[in-house]
Parts: structure tokens; sequence; C-alpha cells
């Protein structure tokens, strides 16, 4: 993973914080293999932002309930994957991630490229551990 800063506007990361952020989108891979809405949502912190094409949920509890019905509905069966890209420190705890990846279908073995997708992580240290204050994709191409 890359990070890009300047060195007067913002600080570094350590190789131990990138593995922590780093490490945020391989839980939300993990909630969604087992389609655990309640796991995805504690992702996200209290007063969260989920933004998907068409959809802007704006609380950890909204979150939730978002994603319980679509695990059950279009969700069901289907698998995620994201990598990240690049790392854009923001202020001693708050940084912008860049990811790619999508959703494979259900049935799928790979992602489809209609399915692959950019996102935009904002993650804020609280409590010691990395949540999402805001995420955000859109189609990768």
């Amino acid at each position: 993973m890359s990070t890009n800063s300047s060195p007067a506007a913002a600080p570094t990361v350590s190789s131990a914080e990138q593995a922590e952020i780093a490490a945020v989108p391989a839980r939300m891979v993990a909630a969604w293999a087992a389609h655990d809405a309640d796991a995805f949502a504690d992702l996200f912190t209290e007063d969260g932002t989920l933004i998907l094409p068409g959809v802007y949920k704006k609380s950890r509890d909204e979150i939730r309930e978002f994603m319980a019905t679509q695990y059950a509905g279009p969700y069901q069966g289907t698998r995620v994957t994201g990598t990240p890209i690049g790392l854009k420190p923001l202020g001693a705890d708050a940084v912008a991630l860049l990811t790619t990846g999508g959703v494979i279908a259900s049935g799928e073995t790979e992602l489809a490229d209609r399915d692959a997708i950019r996102a935009s992580w904002i993650l804020v240290r609280r409590d010691g551990r990395w949540q999402l204050a805001v995420y955000q994709n859109c189609p990768r191409d």
C-alpha cells in the first residue's frame, strides 16, 4: 500500500498503523462472507456514513439494518473483495484509504468487470481502534 502525503500537510503513518488500517477491509470481507450485518456495522463509528450508488445511510444502526436486508435479499450468497491501493494521512488519528474490489455474485468464483469498484474509506482512530467514519464506492470503470 502506498502512502501519499505532503511532509508539511499531514503526519506519516507507521508500518504498524498501516497494517492495522489495512486490516479494516479484511474485517469487512470476513463480515460479508458470514453475512453478518452486526459485524459489518461495527466497522463504523456510531455516526458513520455508508454511501453506495443509490444508497445513503448515516448511522451504525441504519447501516446494520440496510445490510441485514441486503444479505437476506440481493446480496444473499455473494462475497466481497477489497484490496488497499493507497493511503493518505489526514491527521494524527484520521486517514483516507483507497481500495479496489467489488461484490462477487452468488455462484461466481471471480469478480466480474461490471461489478468492480473503487472505494474511499475515511478511517478514524477511536478507543484505540480504526473505525470507518465514511465509506463510499463507485463503479471502477
